[in-house]
């Protein structure tokens, strides 16, 4: 496996590296693969052998920390409160069950995916491999039963989930071309993997997560400032023009997750607080599905960055998700606040509720909707879009690269991407002849000179 990488000089003098070389070939390649598999397969063969153990588990009351650490398992109480939801507690424990095999699925899939189409690629290994093992072996799901019921089998159940947890954060600190960047990002890499094993740890471990002193808790969140300034880095004086859309996929899933996760559910709490009290079926059950359905964003975009599949759709999903989500957060506060300010001026006049406050305000929003989407829009381009309106710019960059470029691949990236900027077209497609073709001619027409030979076709 060669690892070496050319640099060339920006023009600030700063050394920026080319396309990472991340392939493998030879010995090297048969041996990625074979332990792969041998890490991967033995990991969801015991997560499924432990689908009936946990399935029988959480239909008994958990009594102790270790017990109910592991997912779904309720207390006594819980299980006597399921009828009032309308579940028995064998169909409480099968829709746990189904759920968990429909989530470990889904990520597993596209790791299969993955490995099937760039396992000549290490760091494509890698996202694969942390794909397929992070739910089938995540602490204190269905797996962590097999190690309750089978204590022997505990040691390599943890020693699957060190490896899941600390795939992760290999990943977020070399995403996307398998560098260090900058290099003393090696240091945050080993503190992510120290804290990603404190938390596989048994709960009545010192050494878990839980109980170490207030300050160790801090490690993590340095971790993670340290590997969003990283990728900020990265993004801005590293990566080319591919990593940087690779990049913003992944970015925009993650904080789409967050927005979820810290923005949405809140919400809904607040307006549905029977589902989030503690201790109850409903919580249980809300909590367990909302994150893992949050978190399927993660895998897809992952998916689509590795295998670089309609990768400069990106900027037109961040851009519809600008405007959308701005418009659906100013036009639900102008509906709010016109039915509360016309309710109570209505009241005032008339000592009685009306429902033409509900009616005014409805029509006041359909009457906005489309001013507010197009000036929004303008807004957003001229902010974060301003490439595209300078269309002789990107040309003139494209063609200072044009000189200097001899990989075809890149070339064409390159060619395409000018195209997404300049034009904004809905399809572009790149034709090249073959060389057979070219001969052939130049045969029959040897006298004619003719320009590189590449057909180009968008649809506007």
């Amino acid at each position: 496996m060669n690892l070496a990488d050319t640099e060339q000089k920006s023009g600030n003098g700063s050394v920026v590296p080319s396309a990472a070389n991340t392939r493998l070939s030879g010995t090297w390649l048969i041996i990625a693969r074979v332990v792969w598999l041998v890490l991967v397969v033995p990991s969801l063969g015991l997560f499924v052998a432990s689908l009936p153990v946990y399935y029988a588990l959480i239909q008994r009351a958990c009594a102790d920390p270790v017990t109910c650490n592991v997912a779904g398992t309720l207390t006594a109480k819980g299980l006597q409160n399921l009828p009032a939801f309308g579940l028995s507690v064998s169909a409480y424990a099968a829709l746990l069950t189904i759920f968990f095999i429909i989530i470990v699925a889904i990520w597993s899939g596209i790791g299969f995916l993955i490995f099937w189409r760039r396992s000549d690629e290490w760091f494509a290994l890698l996202a694969a491999f942390f794909l397929v093992m992070f739910n089938s072996t995540y602490p204190g799901f269905p797996i962590y039963a097999l190690a309750l019921v089978y204590p022997a089998l505990d040691v390599p159940i943890t020693f699957l989930s060190v490896l899941g947890l600390a795939s992760i954060v290999v990943f977020l600190v070399l995403f996307p071309n398998g560098r260090l960047v900058p290099r003393w990002m090696g240091l945050f890499l080993l503190l992510g993997i120290i804290g990603a094993v404190s938390t596989v740890l048994p709960p009545t471990s010192r050494f878990n997560s839980n109980n170490l002193p207030w300050w160790l808790g801090l490690v993590t969140p340095v971790v993670y400032v340290a590997i969003i300034f990283s990728q900020i880095y990265r993004y801005r004086r590293v990566s080319t023009r591919v990593e940087r859309q690779q990049t913003k996929w992944v970015v925009f899933a993650i904080v789409t997750v967050l927005t979820g996760i810290f923005v949405v559910l809140p919400i809904f709490n607040f307006f549905f607080p029977t589902f989030n009290q503690l201790n109850t079926p409903s919580s249980l059950i809300f909590g367990l599905a909302a994150y893992p359905l949050l978190l399927l964003l993660l895998p897809v975009s992952v998916g689509i960055a590795i295998l670089r599949y309609r990768l400069y759709d990106i900027d037109v999903l961040i851009n519809r998700t600008l405007v959308y989500g701005t418009l659906t957060v100013l036009l639900a506060l102008v509906y709010f606040g016109l039915v509360i300010g016309l309710e109570s001026l209505l009241r005032a006049i008339t000592s009685q509720n009306s429902d033409v406050a509900i009616v005014i305000s409805t029509l006041t929003i359909a009457a906005l909707f489309q001013p507010l989407r197009h000036g929004l829009q303008r807004a957003i381009d001229r902010r974060f879009y301003r490439r595209k309106y300078d269309a002789a710019r990107t040309l003139a960059a494209f063609s200072a690269t044009l000189r200097n470029e001899v990989d075809l691949n890149q070339l064409r990236e390159e060619l395409v991407a000018v195209v997404q900027e300049t034009m904004q077209p809905s399809h572009v497609s790149l034709w090249l002849r073959p060389p057979e073709q070219k001969a052939k001619q130049q045969l029959v027409e040897p006298s004619i000179p003719r320009l590189p030979e590449y057909v180009e076709k968008s649809h506007v």
